[in-house]
């Protein structure tokens, strides 16, 4: 799931599940899903995790986490993140995201949690990191191409499609010139679930979002197709 999204807001420091890491959850089909946080995008902050186990806890999942600074705090990641249900990637850098997951072979770890029925789910860069490209702010306040995702979805993606004034004529610009292959974007409170590298559906936890799907014409000019949506509670 490539989520615009995820947590919200609960006051200072907490976090609340949204109807979408919800949704997420459900997805697995386990009564009470194991749940593995990673907020590798962010250097592992720790209150990050903090709220993150508050949030989860509170509807259910059991919590763990994966931290890789300064040092991975699991003996045998890949056996940690091969037991869950769900795994849910937090946003931040992509670059540095993806740089530290290929340093510890996190990159394979997710493809192979994948390919086991694991569900994979992350927003802003938690979302980007599982397509072959998209659009980040990794290296500065421009927008810039990125084409160092994992690519269990082929294609790009663009996250905060209509939350940021540029994200969407960058994106548009980029496809348009071939700088990026086609993709999607996706609103804030959207969400893209793919079942295996087909788009099964898209959700959002309330009115007025969606996912997009953006390709480019045979004259360079841009499509921009507005995406069914089913709303969930």
């Amino acid at each position: 799931m490539a989520v615009g999204g995820g947590f919200v807001s609960d006051g200072p420091g907490r976090l609340r599940a949204s109807p979408l890491v919800k949704f997420a959850l459900a997805l697995s089909g386990a009564e009470r899903p194991a749940a593995c946080v990673l907020h590798t995008a962010t250097g592992d902050d720790p209150s990050r995790y903090t709220a993150s186990y508050a949030a989860l806890s509170g509807v259910g999942a059991q919590v763990s986490h994966l931290t890789l600074f300064p040092m991975p705090n699991h003996d045998d990641a890949r056996a940690l993140l091969l037991a869950q249900d769900l795994v849910w990637v937090g946003g931040g850098s992509s670059a540095n995201l993806m740089a530290v997951w290929r340093r510890h072979g996190l990159d394979e770890v997710m493809r192979e949690a994948w390919e086991a029925g694991v569900v994979l789910a992350g927003s802003s860069a938690g979302a980007l990191c599982w397509f072959e490209s998209g659009t980040t702010d990794s290296f500065g306040p421009e927008l810039v191409p990125f084409k160092d995702g994992i690519g269990l979805i082929g294609g790009s993606y663009c996250p905060h499609y209509d939350s940021e004034a540029r994200r969407r004529p960058t994106y548009h610009r980029l496809v348009g010139d071939a700088t990026l292959a086609p993709g999607w974007g996706c609103d804030d409170g959207a969400a893209l679930h793919f079942v295996g590298t087909e788009l099964a559906e898209v959700v959002a936890d309330r009115r007025g979002v969606t996912g997009w799907r953006v390709e480019r014409a045979a004259d360079g000019q841009v499509r921009e197709t507005s995406l069914d949506v089913r709303e969930v509670g």
